[in-house]
């Protein structure tokens, strides 16, 4: 199953990497930004709920959909690339087997725990 799910998350990060594409962007915009979305880690400095809570935002799938298609609706392409990175980025997190965070430690997520036992 673990397998399956990794398939299905290099296919959705493939589709953030073509709308990525779509936008007039240039190439070494996406390898600044993919990144970015990690800063949501930094709520962990003030508490496990906190860090879980500003994490989960940046890493959210459902919202990253809407932002992309707040852009399209609005014809802003600065919205369009916010939805792109945060979706693309978590789906490359997810390959990886970092899922949304539950409030009690950052190593509990949804896909099971991660790191060291």
């Amino acid at each position: 199953m673990k397998s399956l799910i990794k398939i299905e998350e290099l296919a959705m990060l493939g589709l953030g990497i073509f709308l990525f594409s779509q936008l007039s962007y240039a190439w070494w915009w996406f390898l600044v930004l993919i990144l970015l979305p990690d800063i949501g880690m930094l709520g962990y400095l003030i508490s496990p709920k906190t860090g879980a809570f500003t994490y989960n935002i940046c890493h959210h799938k459902g919202l990253a959909i809407l932002i992309y298609f707040l852009g399209i609706y609005f014809e802003t392409e600065i919205l369009k690339l916010i939805g792109t990175i945060l979706f693309a980025h978590a789906s490359m997190d997810r390959i990886f087997g970092y899922g949304l965070k539950f409030d009690d430690a950052f190593t509990n997520t949804h896909l099971g725990r991660i790191g060291k036992n």
